[in-house]
């Protein structure tokens, strides 16, 4: 019997394994992974673990022992370079072959380089695997001066973290306010005030010409001085695989909401998966965890010929200082009309909704607890909703969401 084989020994990869088991699968598995990691989940890389708070092995998917327990076998330090769907075969780097009935691509992203003279010096690190995080967190000493390029997520939960640990942080962003086409300007600004309220040099409408000895150079001539430099200018799907294998990749690799791809026995999940959402009607690629967690049972369901759909709403969540977030729904550049606030903004203790035609698009919780449920109703609903009382912290969501 042909094994299933996940090429991706991710969070996405190693849940998948674990729902092939628990749907009742029982041939031969096998899950193959680049990283010398055993498959770990990653939003504590520039949270907690960055902190020094999380132990490795709190955010591990499975302990070392489940794989040989659960019949899965695991190969790690191996990389694939090429699949055939046809052939139903993955080759991998040391030349070896492997077959397959059904595979799951869960190839997850790569951290885009920083593409000016210096991207490449020793001081320039990026954040997207364990061992960055750890390279990363021995440059946060007190007095340290970190630049960090790019104030999306990842750049502003690694200032958060420097910041803690005592370093010098200047931030270079190339829009006028952080996660500006993220969350728009009403909410960007929000995390602008948050990081200079903890001593950050945020520097906006700047662009980086050159890492050189001393520092960044910008593109104005000016030298900001940094002892270390993190990237976090977004990922890029890993489609090599996919693309060469002639499967359809459009940002990412194509799935309908089954996640099968264009082959029939190809499916794909987590970072790479550009999935069709019934909810909103076309494909959407989500870069964040609930995807990588949730979507491989879906993956595994429908590898074994079940009809499952995948129609979660999506959710991120980050921790930056004092101010705990969660957000839920999905909301494009340009895709709403107005952003409605209920509660105390500059206490940052509220609820920010994206709205379109009155309907709520997604909703974002600020330090305000136990409401992610109703959040998710209103957005699933599709129903217009009373701006006025949506913003009225005297009436509960739940009454809105109906």
């Amino acid at each position: 019997m042909e094994p299933y084989v996940i090429v991706g020994a991710s969070l996405a990869g190693a849940k998948a394994a674990e729902a092939l088991r628990a749907e009742g699968h029982t041939g031969p598995i096998e899950l193959i992974g680049e990283e010398p990691d055993l498959p770990y989940e990653r939003p504590p890389l520039s949270k907690g673990y960055l902190q020094g708070k999380t132990p490795r092995a709190e955010f591990e998917v499975h302990p070392a022992d489940w794989y040989a327990a659960n019949d899965v076998t695991l190969r790690l330090g191996t990389a694939v370079t090429a699949i055939d769907p046809d052939g139903h075969t993955v080759t991998l780097a040391d030349g070896g072959r492997v077959g397959f009935a059904k595979l799951l691509l869960a190839t997850g992203a790569s951290p885009r380089p920083l593409p000016v003279p210096g991207g490449d010096r020793p001081e320039v690190l990026k954040l997207r695997r364990v061992g960055d995080s750890e390279r990363i967190r021995a440059q946060f000493t007190p007095g340290a001066r970190i630049v960090i390029v790019g104030a999306g997520w990842i750049g502003l939960e690694t200032a958060a973290a420097a910041r803690l640990a005592g370093a010098q942080v200047t931030v270079l962003e190339v829009a006028e306010l952080p996660l500006l086409r993220v969350l728009g300007r009403e909410v960007a600004q929000v995390f602008a005030d948050l990081h200079r309220a903890h001593g950050v040099d945020l520097r906006f409408g700047v662009k980086v010409a050159a890492v050189e000895d001393g520092g960044v150079r910008l593109a104005d001539g000016t030298l900001v001085p940094a002892d270390t430099v993190v990237v976090g200018v977004g990922i890029t799907p890993n489609t090599r695989l996919a693309e060469a294998a002639g499967l359809t990749v459009e940002n990412g690799v194509r799935t309908d909401e089954h996640l099968r791809t264009s082959h029939p026995d190809v499916f794909a999940a987590g970072d790479v998966a550009n999935a069709f959402h019934p909810l909103f009607g076309k494909p959407i690629r989500v870069e964040h965890w609930a995807n990588a967690l949730n979507q491989p049972a879906t993956a595994a369901k429908s590898m074994l010929g079940q009809d499952a759909v995948y129609h979660r709403v999506p959710y991120f969540f980050t921790d930056q200082y004092d101010l705990g977030m969660e957000y839920t729904g999905y909301a494009e550049p340009e895709g709403y009309d107005e952003v409605v606030f209920r509660g105390d903004v500059p206490g940052r203790e509220f609820i920010a909704f994206w709205m379109s035609g009155g309907r709520v698009l997604a909703g974002m919780n600020v330090n305000v607890w136990d409401v992610v449920d109703p959040i998710r109703d209103l957005v699933r609903s599709g129903r217009p909703v009373d701006t006025a009382r949506l913003a009225d912290t005297g009436v509960p969501l739940a009454e809105l969401a109906g």
